[in-house]
């Protein structure tokens, strides 16, 4: 009797946003756009019963939730684990075809093969290094409409059999592809999975669109873009470059919030994501950036921290997290955070082995290291976008301090109500 008087415009969940910008709010999504998220995924031909999935998402995001409604779609087999120390340790077991993840994930696992491979040193790391390189090449000409020539082939083939091999192993050696999504996922780092045979397939939509609002194909995917619409899912941009979404998965409104749905939803029906993007001709849709997140200089120059962020996380191997602020100031200054796992190898390396976290990254060395990969950053900003002073917090940012959500993305309102006194120090 219950079952029967399930309908598919009856409310399916409650699920509140993360708070990244403010107050949770809790969003009505309906049965029926849980399934319609299910029917695309298997429409598009993405997924298969053959397929086998690494989950560690939790239900309670809406990143987790359309996962499960991909598989109650296509009727393949998922293997759950929370912990998300073990995530890459548990592909190798697992040995799953796909798995979706925030972009911290890749950033990690990215850093982490490239700390062994330095510690490894000597021909070791060479070989390593110029399989990356030729591989980097291979892409380019690729890209280009090009075929590589014979003795370009003959050493692609020798790095994939040397290398690359090697690191899709580390992820289990099944992976057709990933998925990334909740937060923009760099270029570069997109760039060396691909590199190696690893294809990212980048993804968006929101807690209020059922999360599965555009997605990249494994037969056609666009590095740097988050694909086109899922079928039956519209799109457009309005005259401030904002994102609209209209379609089965959007939510029918917040909880009891009538007032905060009528500044989303518009009356024909649009969501205002409060994210600014951009179309190219296929229809692919680049994010450029979060409308409440951008800031504007003293001297009246917007900045997107996201894209800022984005590129020291490419550079810095060590990095954790990495948050820009300077909201009416005359200078970009950033906190920074740092991988445990990863600095602990570098302690290892500069005279700091068995020293605490906040040791290492309060040390001269440290900061002069961080230092560095700041210069490195701010050769590749606009002038008025360039770090010029920065902060090693003495812990790495975590869910259970309420500074990120599940998905692994800053609350970027909580950290900067909690380093208040640091960030105005900058400036005084």
């Amino acid at each position: 009797k219950a079952v029967a008087g399930i309908k598919g415009d009856g409310l399916a969940t409650l699920i509140y946003t993360s708070g990244t910008t403010g107050k949770p709010k809790g969003v009505r999504l309906r049965h029926n756009s849980w399934t319609y998220e299910g029917a695309v995924i298997q429409a598009n031909k993405i997924l298969d019963e053959t397929d086998l999935q690494f989950l560690w998402l939790p239900m309670a995001h809406s990143f987790g939730k359309v996962l499960l409604s991909a598989q109650l779609g296509s009727g393949f087999a998922t293997a759950i684990d929370g912990d998300v120390t073990k995530i890459v340790d548990n592909l190798a077991i697992v040995k799953p075809t796909f798995m979706g993840a925030a972009p911290r994930i890749f950033e990690k696992a990215h850093a982490r093969i490239h700390m062994m491979q330095a510690a490894e040193g000597g021909a070791k790391e060479k070989i390593f290094n110029w399989a990356f390189a030729t591989g980097l090449k291979v892409k380019e000409l690729e890209e280009a409409g090009k075929k590589p020539g014979a003795l370009l082939k003959f050493q692609h083939g020798l790095a994939d059999k040397l290398v690359f091999s090697k690191v899709r192993e580390r992820f289990g050696g099944r992976v057709r592809f990933f998925i990334s999504g909740a937060a923009a996922l760099n270029r570069d780092i997109a760039n060396w999975f691909d590199t190696a045979g690893l294809v990212i397939l980048e993804g968006y939509g929101l807690t209020e669109t059922s999360a599965g609002s555009f997605v990249n194909h494994p037969d056609d995917y666009k590095i740097g873009t988050v694909g086109p619409t899922v079928p039956g899912t519209e799109v457009k941009i309005s005259d401030v470059g904002e994102v609209l979404i209209k379609g089965p998965g959007v939510m029918d409104g917040y909880h009891n919030l009538p007032d905060a749905t009528a500044e989303t939803l518009t009356e024909d029906g649009w969501l205002k994501t409060g994210d600014k993007g951009s179309l190219d001709a296929d229809g692919f849709l680049t994010i450029t950036g979060r409308i409440k997140e951008l800031f504007k200089t003293s001297g009246g120059k917007y900045i997107a921290p996201n894209a800022i962020e984005a590129k020291f996380k490419a550079v810095c191997p060590y990095a954790s997290q990495f948050m820009a602020f300077g909201n009416q100031r005359n200078f970009v200054v950033a906190l920074v955070t740092l991988d445990p796992d990863a600095i602990a190898e570098w302690a290892k390396e500069n005279g700091m082995e068995g020293k605490d976290y906040s040791e290492i990254v309060g040390s001269d060395a440290c900061r002069e290291m961080v230092q560095g990969y700041v210069d490195e950053l701010n050769g590749h900003l606009n002038r008025w976008e360039t770090i010029k002073k920065f902060e090693i917090l003495d812990h790495d940012l975590s869910i259970e301090s309420g500074e990120l959500t599940p998905s692994m993305k800053v609350k970027r309102n909580v950290v900067e109500d909690n380093y208040a006194s640091t960030l105005e120090g900058f400036y005084s």
